[in-house]
């Protein structure tokens, strides 16, 4: 039955009146009720097909936003890439795998600015409280890669608010670090936190049912105790991520580091308290270093960003893998 609320919606036949007694009465009353019976039917079938047509256009405007959001990639250039230029590549928010900071990212945008020969100097544009060592590891690898292969193409980073933890291992692999005298330096350590809730399910009589094959599989479960030798493990492999860290920034800054038992010890300072430190080499910000230290005032943007076509898709993804998990629910898994 159609809707009488819907615009351009056509009478259904049944909500019709029926015929008085005395339209029965007139000659041609049956011819009538059947011309007012094929009108009725011939403008729903109207106003279906405008339906369909409009979802088909809006589908087909869906579709060419996608195409559109696909080919979008990066920021706005302000110069002409043919033309003698600063690559400004942005390392803002968390370094994680599928954030805008993760290595796919930032490796694919700086391979471009290394080949781009109108790219005079790379400025690693940073803004990060830090995050995954080894994608910070991955960036500090081709970072060092690339400035060999390119015969020294120079790559330094400007530091606005923060350049802590793995963004400042990042920002160690470049030639010269450029800071804020109120930013936010350092923080050269790791860390692995969680929470313990054993004596609370005592207290409420909680038992945990946790079943696993080798002895330490679950020993970072928040509800079950850690033994010493858990915690010895687990603190001998922290300091064996914060010894590969502090070798990446010696190696990067060299004898530039003051000598200091703070340094390494997951403290973080000031741009200016960076300096002294060794940790950073100039207060100046982004325009200074394209005009002054690269020598091309003109910046270009080469940063890789996730767009609106990856995001659906990964969506659409996660929704197919959702029900795949599921449909195997029942299947023991190793994790």
């Amino acid at each position: 039955m159609s809707d009488p609320l819907m615009p351009g919606s056509a009478p259904d036949p049944r909500d019709l009146p029926p015929p008085s007694a005395r339209d029965s009465l007139r000659p041609g009353w049956e011819r009538d009720t059947m011309e007012r019976l094929m009108f009725a039917t011939l403008a729903e079938q109207r106003a279906a097909r405008r339906w369909k047509m409009f979802r088909s256009f809006a589908w087909l405007a869906f579709l060419l936003f996608l195409v559109w959001a696909a080919m979008y990639r990066g920021g706005p250039s302000k110069a002409d890439k043919s033309q003698p230029h600063t690559a400004v590549i942005e390392i803002k928010g968390e370094i994680a795998e599928g954030a805008d900071a993760s290595a796919e990212f930032v490796v694919a945008a700086l391979r471009a600015a290394f080949e781009d020969d109108g790219a005079k100097g790379i400025v690693l544009l940073i803004n990060s409280p830090g995050g995954s060592p080894v994608q910070a590891g991955i960036i500090w690898d081709e970072i060092r890669r690339l400035r060999a292969k390119y015969n020294n193409k120079p790559v330094y980073a400007v530091v606005e608010e923060s350049c802590a933890s793995a963004a400042y291992y990042i920002a160690s692999a470049t030639d010269k670090i450029y800071v804020d005298k109120a930013s936010i330096v350092g923080s050269i350590g790791v860390l692995m936190d969680g929470f313990g809730f054993t004596g609370l399910m005592d207290k409420v009589g909680v038992e945990r049912r946790l079943l696993t094959a080798g002895e330490n599989k679950g020993f970072l479960d928040p509800f079950s105790p850690m033994t010493d030798k858990q915690r010895i493990f687990a603190q001998s492999m922290l300091e064996q991520i914060h010894k590969q860290f502090i070798d990446a920034v010696k190696a990067g800054r060299g004898k530039r580091l003051k000598d200091s038992p703070e340094l390494f010890s997951g403290l973080f300072w000031t741009g200016q308290q960076a300096v002294e430190m060794g940790l950073a080499d100039q207060t100046a910000n982004l325009d200074y270093v394209a005009r002054e230290v690269v020598k091309a005032e003109e910046l270009v943007d080469y940063t890789r960003r996730e767009n609106v076509a990856e995001r659906l898709a990964k969506k659409f993804g996660a929704a197919m893998g959702e029900g795949a998990v599921h449909a195997l629910r029942a299947v023991p898994a190793i994790r």
